[in-house]
């Protein structure tokens, strides 16, 4: 988001204090039985703030640095895949397709934003994508299947910026503005976790929105054409909607936050549950610390209501859509994804493993 660019560092910092000295929690004894928990070492020191799990053994993460991971073991070991010319870019998403075929999403104004894609699991990588337009900033995507993917872009120039592929990502165009709604003056969306850009199934793309409107971007069609939505999320120029994460076209979670009170903010409207595709939100209760989410994810193996959430005040789960909470750990966490009955969170240089 264009607007919290120079919240980057803090960010950063925010992150790399928050996992200095975690403590891990066991939840309430009257929930169900918590995960187990398992902090695997990935031999960088970057911060973690996309993951995509592809099974239970391949798994996929980027950050800061032009950092991009993989493992093709479940977690035990980690390595590094270099993209060349990327040392100093902000890789904030990444989707994979199995163990050699992954696209990565590097963040920033103008040339900053750039898309990488590999096709032999990260020994080299391909840049597909360059953005020319000095004034736009990319934040998020989703690829519904391995040819359509759309991506998000803060709002430059008084529109509205979605980039669509539908072939691969051999060629991205931009959307036309009268396919898209028009922006809210600074509307953006926060590069936290890779989850402002979700799809619920091969037809329906979200796209959630940070200050100041907290909006939500819907598309029925494959990603063509977007109609929005309001939410109930808290909204302001710095706070929003930063994560989403849909089961299918119908049913889905959100999370938000303060981007400018990472650590301590408390506000109560920042998760919430739909069941009709976004047109109604059930307010759900915040997890119990304070601090920003980042985002969000089921669980699809550990029950129908298993949800994850992510933050800069720690890692949280809930076995009832978010109606109650318990805690995993206070170290703030950014990016996060599951498969089956494991949950993947990524942090400063480590990914939390959650296995139900």
């Amino acid at each position: 988001m264009t607007t919290s660019l120079s919240a980057l560092a803090v960010i950063a910092a925010a992150v790399g204090t928050a996992l200095v000295a975690p403590s891990f929690q066991a939840p309430a004894a009257e929930r169900g039985a918590p995960p187990r928990v398992t902090v695997q070492q990935t031999g960088t020191t970057a911060l973690l703030f996309a993951v995509h799990a592809v099974s239970d053994r391949v798994v996929w993460a980027s950050g800061t640095g032009g950092t991009v991971l993989r493992t093709v073991d479940g977690g035990t070991t980690w390595t590094r895949t270099p993209v060349s010319g990327g040392d100093s870019l902000q890789f904030r998403d990444i989707h994979a397709f199995g163990a050699d075929t992954a696209f990565v999403l590097a963040i920033g104004n103008g040339e900053a934003s750039r898309i990488y894609r590999t096709v032999n699991g990260g020994a080299s990588w391909t840049e597909q994508f360059r953005n020319t337009d000095p004034d736009a900033f990319y934040d998020c995507f989703t690829f519904t299947d391995a040819q359509h993917a759309i991506v998000f872009g803060d709002a430059a120039k008084g529109r509205t910026h979605v980039l669509r592929t539908v072939n691969g990502g051999d060629t991205w165009a931009l959307l036309p503005p009268e396919s898209v709604p028009a922006p809210l003056e600074g509307e953006g969306a926060y590069a936290a976790s890779g989850r402002c850009v979700v799809h619920g199934d091969a037809r329906t793309v979200f796209i959630a929105t940070g200050g100041p409107g907290s909006r939500l971007f819907t598309s029925t069609d494959g990603g063509a054409t977007f109609s929005v939505r309001e939410t109930p999320f808290v909204r302001s120029a710095s706070s929003g909607t930063s994560g989403l994460a849909f089961k299918s076209a119908m049913v889905g979670i959100g999370v938000a936050g303060d981007m400018t009170n990472l650590r301590g903010d408390t506000a109560s409207a920042v998760v919430a549950v739909t069941r009709d595709g976004g047109a109604t939100w059930t307010v759900r209760t915040r997890p119990p610390l304070p601090g920003a989410l980042t985002g969000v994810t089921w669980v699809p193996g550990a029950g129908d209501n298993m949800v994850v959430a992510a933050g800069f005040g720690g890692v949280f789960w809930s076995d009832d859509a978010g109606a109650t909470w318990g805690t995993i750990t206070d170290a703030g966490h950014a990016g996060l994804d599951a498969f089956g009955r494991t949950a993947w969170i990524g942090g400063r240089g480590v990914v939390t493993r959650l296995d139900w």
